[in-house]
């Protein structure tokens, strides 16, 4: 098995600091537990963290995680393409669990999965669109391979594994037990989520053991031949640094035995780290964290949220702030009551970015009182940006179109931006209609679970500092031919809750627009350029014009 080189100074200074790091105390409500138990334990040793600041800004996270040490080669465990920092050009953000597994109502985004670094890492973008959203597996090397890059695999399981999925994805051995340790990690700090059932491959729907028997076998096959790496260590104390709460299963590897392996049933003992025997503990902040707002758009305002989780502490702590750019951050408050301090779901404290000029910027805040001994220095940082002017893009018909998936494109965005959202839209039996959102790196993306049965279509827009493009021309995809309605033509529809655009480049007359039965709802004897507005009743109408007398599918939400 590979084993990661590294040089022997940084293994020490890793092996030095792989406890060190650990607050006294951090890992105490483990002692003693089991099975079910303890998961629960280590989920609330972990949950609450801090959340970093963004989708966007990951890239610059990853600079610190996911580089080689001494080096700013990109650290990629999807490949072995060589690319260096600070160019993110051909990786993706790629989240080891697929978002799509998880949902809390109809948002699947905006949760503190959908951003947090012990499970997102920069991916090759072929070997990212190829694994999509298939499950961990061993691929069975006696049928035909859909990717293989020499590190990454895609393909059909071998039997007894996929737990129902066509294809699994299986990782370079040198990274089996990191991804082992990755999913431990997501199904106990996240074992409240509501997974979606469209997705049970490797997962329950419940709080123990949350993993599937096959699952629970692969991981655990996996954790024990690859042990932790120093990779593994470094982006532990690296990611702690960001989130303020650990991988306990790096910290302590045999956990994994105790909660589902070959120890379940046998108390835990926490043999490193300390207990707090009672006195004024602060687990979060970490000293020395720095909270990156990364580059932010100048006059706009970012929020982030710094995590305090504490035990015993016995009075109020005391904030304040210093640093020349402090004029440019502002917390709501300087002092926090120790009960919220330790109370079991800790407290946030809400910091605001608002630059009023271009730069960087940096302020600090420092924690004291409450009954610690010392202090905690904790760094504000951000860039200010001029507002971003972005280009409206132009969707290319889908090519590749197979039973049950097709490839989406457009033109790449002529200036700087962070990446693309692609929104895809599913006309569904009876009315329905689903839409949902993908982020692309690239300017195309593979679209799977492409049902014969139905029609959808798809736009894009860019983004940049959280500003976005002019949503796209739109692109109908369905099985018995494309219907690429605008492209080449001077007709574009959007589409959004109360509101319906119709916008041409020249004079169109006698617009007729119909309902699912046949019947005219609107005549409108000219569409003047640049754009028309209206309201429609929810539902799925029909347009024609005299210029264009193909109808179109209109779509009111």
């Amino acid at each position: 098995m590979k084993q990661h080189i590294i040089s022997l100074l940084t293994l020490l200074c890793a092996a030095a600091s792989s406890f060190g790091a650990i607050p006294k105390g951090y890992y105490s409500r483990l002692d003693g537990k089991t099975g079910a138990e303890l998961k629960k334990a280590a989920y609330e040793i972990i949950n609450p963290h801090t959340k970093v600041s963004s989708y966007s800004n990951l890239p610059s996270y990853f600079q610190t995680t996911d580089t080689y040490p001494q080096s700013m080669q990109w650290w990629d465990m999807y490949s072995n393409v060589k690319r260096y920092a600070p160019s993110f050009s051909g990786l993706n953000r790629e989240h080891s669990v697929p978002k799509s597994w998880w949902k809390v109502g109809n948002d699947v985004e905006y949760t503190p999965a959908y951003v947090d670094l012990f499970h997102l890492y920069p991916s090759d973008g072929p070997a990212n669109q190829a694994k999509s959203n298939y499950p961990l597996g061993t691929v069975d090397r006696t049928q035909k391979i859909n990717f293989d890059n020499n590190v990454t695999l895609v393909g059909y399981p071998i039997l007894g594994q996929g737990g129902g999925a066509q294809f699994v994805f299986e990782p370079d051995d040198e990274y089996k037990g990191d991804f082992a340790r990755t999913y431990f990690y997501v199904v106990t700090c996240y074992q409240n989520l509501q997974w979606n059932n469209s997705y049970l491959w490797m997962l329950q729907r419940n709080e123990y053991p949350t993993l599937t028997p096959w699952a629970i076998n692969l991981l655990l096959k996996w954790h024990r031949q690859d042990p932790v790496s120093q990779k593994e260590l470094l982006r532990n104390e690296a990611v702690y640094a960001y989130q303020n709460n650990r991988n306990p299963f790096i910290d302590f590897p045999e956990l994994a035995e105790y909660i589902w392996g070959t120890e379940v049933g046998t108390p835990f003992k926490v043999t490193e780290g300390g207990s707090s025997s009672g006195e004024p503990l602060l687990t979060a902040p970490v000293h020395d964290t720095t909270l990156d707002f990364g580059q932010v758009a100048v006059g706009q305002s970012v929020k982030a949220q710094l995590f305090f989780k504490g035990e015993n502490i016995s009075s109020p702590l005391s904030i304040s702030m210093g640093g020349d750019d402090r004029s440019m951050f502002s917390i709501p408050d300087r002092t926090i009551a120790a009960a919220f301090v330790n109370a079991p779901g800790g407290y946030y404290l809400q910091v605001t970015y608002t630059p009023t000029q271009l730069g960087v910027h940096n302020a600090r805040i420092l924690i004291y009182d409450g009954g610690l001994t010392g202090s905690i220095y904790v760094y504000f940082k951000g860039e200010a940006l001029e507002v971003p002017q972005l280009s409206r893009l132009t969707a290319r018909e889908a090519a590749d179109v197979t039973a049950n998936s097709y490839t989406a494109s457009w033109d790449e965005a002529p200036e700087t931006i962070d990446y693309y959202v692609l929104t895809r839209t599913r006309y569904l039996a009876g009315g329905d209609v689903l839409t949902e959102e993908i982020e692309s790196e690239d300017n195309s993306t593979v679209i799977t679970e492409f049902d014969a049965s139905t029609q959808e279509s798809y736009s894009v827009q860019s983004v940049r500092l959280g500003f976005r493009s002019e949503p796209s021309n739109v692109v109908f995809v369905n099985h018995t031919g494309l219907s690429s309605i605008f492209v080449g033509q001077p007709l574009t529809i959007g589409s959004w809750p109360g509101l319906i655009r119709i916008s041409v480049e020249a004079e169109h007359t006698d617009c007729r627009i119909f309902d699912t039965a046949g019947r005219l709802v609107s005549l409108i004897p000219v569409l003047a350029p640049p754009a028309l507005e209206l309201n429609l009743s929810p539902g799925v109408y029909f347009l024609t014009t005299d210029q264009h007398p193909e109808p179109v599918k209109l779509i009111a939400r």
